[in-house]
């Protein structure tokens, strides 16, 4: 197999024992991307004009407080990402201060006019303004947005694997299957980048392998409910003492459940 740069995690993930490769790939691509927004690229003018306009979504803000003892890059960070956010938040209301005061001071029957209106008065569109500023923001994740692209080129890549190399192929089917989210993502790309006929040939080679690694997963859970059952008291566990974190994580991605 001849081996590049982009080649050698996919490799090496496929080569491990998971319930998704792909899964492991993420999990090492997420990681390096929480690093890059904390590390020597914090301070590149690019990257924190990125930062101060997205912010981070509350799943990777808690993985960058958790991610260093040194908590000083993550404060330089958030410090001008909130700067940027007041003065935007700010204009907004000042922009409707002055109706908005003027509503303030008016009794029931003198706002009636206003009421009426209902989102189109000066309270409500003031509102509405600030609720989509917030909402954006709610949206807006400059870790989810590195991690989802450098995603998609890994799935493109392990695609172009799958087409061009057989020893790569068999890799990939001898594995237990992908993650729900996984199997998404491949077919998503593969209807993209592979001829009607290709689809159909990985649709007929990956999809039995992925119900019957579905179907294993299953049975380990099952597996595990019925452990606690008083007549399976002295009972081998298996296979199943960590089937509900596995499985959680066969069915929404890379999660880093303890086990």
């Amino acid at each position: 197999m001849k081996e590049r740069i982009y080649t050698i995690p996919i490799n090496e993930a496929f080569d491990q024992d998971s319930e998704c490769p792909l899964c492991i790939c993420e999990a090492k691509l997420e990681n390096d991307a929480l690093e890059y927004y904390v590390g020597p690229a914090m301070m590149e003018p690019d990257c924190r004009i990125e930062t101060n306009r997205t912010g981070f979504c509350a799943d990777h803000f808690y993985k960058l407080y958790n991610l260093r003892k040194d908590r000083l890059p993550l404060a330089l960070v958030i410090d001008t990402h909130l700067t940027e956010q007041i003065k935007i938040l700010e204009g907004i209301y000042r922009k409707h201060e002055k109706s908005l005061k003027n509503l303030s001071g008016k009794g029931a029957l003198e706002s009636l006019p206003e009421a009426i209106k209902g989102k189109n008065s000066a309270a409500g569109r003031a509102i509405g303004e600030i609720l989509d500023k917030l909402k954006e923001l709610k949206k807006t994740c400059a870790v989810c947005d590195k991690l989802g692209s450098n995603m998609d080129k890994l799935i493109d890549n392990t695609l172009y694997l799958y087409r061009k190399e057989p020893d790569f192929r068999k890799k990939f089917l001898n594995s237990k299957g992908f993650c729900l989210k996984h199997l998404e993502a491949l077919l998503e790309k593969a209807r993209e980048v592979f001829s009607p006929a290709l689809q159909a040939e990985l649709m007929v080679s990956l999809f039995p392998l992925e119900l019957k690694e579905l179907g294993r997963i299953q049975d380990e859970v099952n597996y595990f409910t019925r452990m606690f059952d008083y007549r399976n008291a002295n009972a081998d566990w298996k296979n199943s003492r960590d089937a509900v974190p596995r499985s959680i994580e066969k069915i929404a991605g890379p999660l880093g459940l303890k086990r």
